[in-house]
């Protein structure tokens, strides 16, 4: 009986606890269905309450994820215009290219595994992961210095959410490699545009790399 005595709709109370959590990361249907249902519920109202900060309600059903990105008008989109200093809510964080780099190799993976037809959650082995990058990277004579720096790489992509570390299941032996599903939340960053001139940004990797140079993306 909450909703007679603040004389408040209950949707209205419900806003902040939703916006909340969206400001603070990404609301994932698997992880929590009662926060999840109630988003896709009050959707509308989230949209124009989060629109009023210049931010953007992301959210696929299909895939079970949504977040919150800034708002881009259409007349900033070149990188130009009357309110292209408008400070940000959501900060653009610049990656490296190492990390840019593997975020495009577990897309491309993601996008085969999804081809291919099969079970919906893409899980890869640390060893796997490694083998993905390191034919890209400068090889030194140390192959356990080499290891030690995809895998600074392996966890920044972790702590940015892409990817999530599992939990080893019960009863396997210790010293197995670690796990990881990659997130399917990795589409709405490199979508299939990207992909489709995907070897020709691999060919401008390798020259890159040969030229010694370092780069960064947007996240």
């Amino acid at each position: 009986m909450e909703e007679l005595e603040t004389g408040k709709p209950a949707a209205s109370q419900e806003l902040p606890a939703l916006v909340i959590p969206l400001l603070k990361g990404v609301i994932y249907r698997e992880s929590d269905a009662g926060l999840w249902n109630a988003l896709l519920a009050l959707q509308a109202r989230v949209r124009d309450y989060v629109a009023v900060i210049g931010l953007d309600l992301v959210l696929d059903e299909a895939e079970g994820y949504a977040f919150l990105r800034a708002h881009v008008p259409q007349d900033e989109q070149g990188g130009a215009g009357p309110q292209a200093s408008r400070p940000r809510l959501i900060a653009r964080r610049p990656l490296s290219f190492p990390v840019s780099l593997l975020l495009a190799l577990l897309r491309k993976k993601l996008a085969e595994f999804d081809a291919s037809g099969g079970d919906t959650r893409l899980v890869l082995s640390r060893d796997d992961i490694i083998e993905l990058i390191r034919v890209f990277l400068t090889e030194g004579s140390n192959e356990a210095k080499l290891i030690d720096q995809i895998e600074l790489h392996l966890n920044k992509i972790v702590d940015l959410g892409f990817v999530r570390r599992l939990k080893p299941a019960t009863g396997t032996q210790s010293g197995q490699p670690a796990s990881f599903e990659v997130r399917r939340i990795l589409k709405a960053f490199v979508d299939a545009q990207w992909l489709a001139d995907f070897d020709a940004r691999l060919a401008a990797y390798r020259v890159q790399l040969q030229a010694g140079t370092g780069a960064g993306s947007d996240e």
